[in-house]
């Protein structure tokens, strides 16, 4: 394991669809798993607020508790998950684009030991996951 102790990493698509629909796909957690291959399923401790837990399964059954410890709706959110002394955190950002579309923005932060290559395993999927969510978001607004 890499002995960096700070790294992060990000990735975004573009989409036609609305903020607002793709806000309702992020607080939506109990359905994540609908468009997120690296969920097998979520559910929240409470709602979709600053200081809420989620409890995530992975589909090889590790259960992952994360914080929201920021949310900004219809904008983004950040949420935090800490394992000993690593803390990872997620932003998941909508950004307005002059063309009236969106960018669907992922960031993480991750700062502990071994961070480099937390952050590489964690980011991994973030194009396919941000494909099967403007894909899913997409077919929403045109139904």
């Amino acid at each position: 394991m890499s002995n960096h102790i700070h790294a992060s990493a990000s990735c975004s698509h573009e989409t036609s669809a609305p903020a607002a629909t793709v806000w309702a796909f992020f607080e939506a957690v109990h359905l994540w798993k609908d468009w997120n291959s690296g969920v097998y399923s979520c559910v929240l401790d409470g709602p979709f607020i600053e200081g809420v837990w989620m409890t995530m399964v992975l589909p090889d059954q590790q259960v992952i508790k994360s914080q929201l410890v920021e949310v900004n709706a219809p904008i983004g959110f950040t949420d935090e998950t800490v394992f000993g002394d690593v803390t990872v955190r997620v932003r998941h950002e909508i950004i307005a684009l002059p063309n009236g579309n969106h960018s669907i923005a992922y960031s993480i932060d991750v700062a502990g030991e071994g961070a480099e290559d937390i952050c590489a395993q964690v980011s991994s999927d973030f194009p396919e996951v941000l494909r099967a969510l403007v894909a899913r978001a997409e077919s929403t607004v045109s139904v």
